[in-house]
């Protein structure tokens, strides 16, 4: 929004002087008497001319009129525009979500594990638009599906993309996606450095042990939330059968909660078991809270200079009195 203001409103006493100037002036000329003698007035008939009054006044009020708009310039006339500068002191956070096969199960109804962890991913990325997020996949194998970034149409596109079969399904590599997920944070220069590691399953592939993983993440600084996602004991997940179609087989729980809470605690974490998909929502909800990325805004002003065009028009309202004065309005001695 665009307000106006005088830089330096003290110049406006100088009307003061110029009004008492003008109507000094203006006393003045009315005691004043001159007359001239002449032996006949037909000289002055071809000169066009004011009535006595206006010759006197027109000036007068050019004059005015100068003296009004240079002060004015002299006040300096400022036009202010503000806007809104923001910062954050941000969080760097790496999801890892886990695509292996167990994810399909149909326990966190509507729909299933995995289905349920990317509609709360992305909301929890639409709702931190000053952080850098990044996304990890892993199966049998991990892999970064998105690296740090706020561009956050991007990483939700990325989170739309993700499937089960995108990696591997057939095991679960804890370890290797969260030495991938240090690998993207360990350089950040981000205020707090986060890991959010969604899983059903134990760790049972890849290279690298999952504890191993969590003392990397601890030394770069990086703390660790873990969440154990599944209803405990056998869920199902459908299965494409060549002669009875699609149908849905039992499997066993394996999330190994035990391992979950030691990484976290390694890393000044905290572990969560999700057992439902409201309950997944509420740990997402809980985590935003606990990592809150700190917003300032500042107000900046910006002023535009308008005394140039008062200069202007008194050099023109200056002009138009000096003319008048020598023409029209001349005053004859």
């Amino acid at each position: 929004m665009n307000t106006f203001r005088f830089a330096d409103p003290a110049f406006w006493t100088l009307a003061a002087l110029a009004a008492a100037a003008l109507g000094w002036e203006l006393a003045y000329s009315q005691r004043l008497k001159v007359s001239l003698r002449f032996s006949a007035t037909s000289l002055f008939r071809s000169i066009p001319a004011l009535s006595s009054r206006w010759r006197f006044l027109a000036p007068l009020v050019l004059r005015g009129l100068t003296f009004a708009l240079l002060i004015a310039a002299l006040a300096r006339p400022q036009r202010i525009g503000s806007r809104n500068q923001t910062s954050a002191e941000v969080t760097d956070i790496m999801i890892c979500l886990d695509a292996s096969q167990s994810m399909s199960s149909v326990d966190f109804q509507p729909k299933n594990r995995f289905a349920v962890a990317k509609e709360v991913s992305k909301d929890f990325v639409l709702g931190r638009p000053f952080d850098r997020i990044g996304l990890v996949v892993f199966g049998r194998v991990a892999m970064t599906q998105c690296p740090l970034t706020l561009d956050t149409a991007a990483l939700t596109e990325s989170i739309n993309a993700t499937e089960i079969g995108t990696v591997p399904p057939e095991a679960t590599a804890i370890g290797d996606a969260l030495l991938t997920a240090v690998n993207r944070l360990k350089d950040s220069l981000a205020k707090s450095k986060v890991i959010i590691l969604v899983t059903d399953g134990g760790n049972n592939s890849g290279t690298v042990d999952p504890l191993t993983a969590a003392k990397a993440a601890a030394t770069f600084g990086v703390r660790i939330y873990t969440i154990g996602a599944g209803v405990p004991g056998q869920a199902k997940i459908p299965v494409d059968d060549p002669v009875f179609g699609k149908r849905l087989i039992p499997i066993d729980d394996d999330l190994d909660e035990a391992s979950l809470q030691r990484i976290a605690l390694l890393t000044g974490g905290r572990y969560f078991r999700a057992t439902s998909s409201e309950g997944l929502k509420e740990i997402f909800s809980q985590i935003d809270k606990l990592e809150k990325t700190e917003i300032k805004v500042k107000e900046l002003f910006n002023y535009e200079e308008l005394f140039r065009p008062l200069v202007l028009a008194s050099l023109l309202t200056l002009a138009a009195e000096r003319l008048l004065v020598f023409t029209a309005a001349r005053v004859l001695p």
